[in-house]
């Protein structure tokens, strides 16, 4: 990964990322990458963990699939790897047990399959065989994010850099707008956004995101292109609102339950001979 201020996923990994080269579809690896976003977001919700700690967390999980592939690590395992270590980079550090068991319930409500049907969660036994696999599962995760990312962990969020940008821009009276622009920063998170471009181009997306679908006119005609004044390149901001967008397509029913039936290596493995992958 190419090193700036924070670490950037270079043109190759991007072009040919691990879990392709292993036989996964594009598609399917964007939709394993945000369900594990997703898990580690309700995780931390549950846990009452702190926004910042989520957000690292998130962004060190998606930094992790450019370097290795999901047929190697499941994403239910990483996931929780990496809000461990995020919780101790951001000094609020969670008890294993209390992270362990919430992932336990997470992961029982994904397997069960109708979403509507009536869903009580049974709880491990803290002297049972699961208890102590998914402690080994979360160690070892936490473990192979710091070796496999060079224990270059060090990430920027994007929040104060919106903040300063809607400032400049005289936008701070429109709450609806600073609303707006924020919850597209949070959604982003499910995307790979983070670990391919700096964060002006990504808070400047969520700006445009935000100012077009709220009508609120800004200098958009060359040479006096508001976006410019924060070093972000047009193609860049337009695919970071590309890859935002996506997140909100309508997904058929049998490509959720895919997804969700993927949570494990030995799942994506099995996905993977039963399509006559590699």
């Amino acid at each position: 990964m190419s090193r700036a201020l924070y670490p950037l996923a270079s043109l190759e990994q991007v072009e040919k990322s691990p879990s392709r080269e292993d036989g996964i579809p594009a598609d399917l690896e964007e939709d394993l990458r945000a369900y594990g976003c997703k898990l580690i977001h309700q995780a931390g919700i549950l846990l009452k963990q702190k926004q910042v700690a989520v957000a690292t967390a998130q962004i060190l999980f998606q930094r992790f699939w450019f370097v290795t592939s999901m047929k190697q690590f499941g994403i239910g395992d990483v996931g929780m790897g990496a809000l461990y270590l995020a919780s101790k980079l951001e000094e609020c550090p969670l008890r294993m047990r209390d992270l362990i068991n919430v992932y336990d319930l997470l992961l029982q409500r994904a397997a069960h399959a109708p979403p509507s049907g009536d869903f009580r969660y049974a709880p491990m036994s803290y002297f049972g065989n699961a208890f102590y696999d998914l402690k080994d599962a979360l160690v070892v995760a936490e473990m192979q994010v710091l070796k496999r990312l060079g224990f270059d962990v060090h990430v920027v969020l994007p929040y104060g850099t919106l903040v300063n940008y809607m400032r400049l821009l005289d936008l701070t009276g429109r709450e609806d707008a600073v609303s707006r622009a924020w919850g597209y920063l949070n959604d982003a998170l499910q995307t790979p956004v983070y670990a391919l471009y700096p964060v002006p181009t990504i808070v400047s997306a969520a700006i445009l995101l935000a100012t077009r679908h709220l009508h609120i006119a800004l200098p958009s005609t060359p040479p006096n292109c508001w976006w410019e004044l924060f070093d972000a390149e047009w193609d860049d901001v337009w695919s970071v609102c590309g890859y935002v967008m996506r997140l909100y397509r309508t997904r058929s029913a049998e490509d959720e339950e895919r997804v969700k039936g993927m949570l494990t290596k030995k799942d994506v493995r099995r996905w993977l001979e039963e399509h006559g992958d590699r």
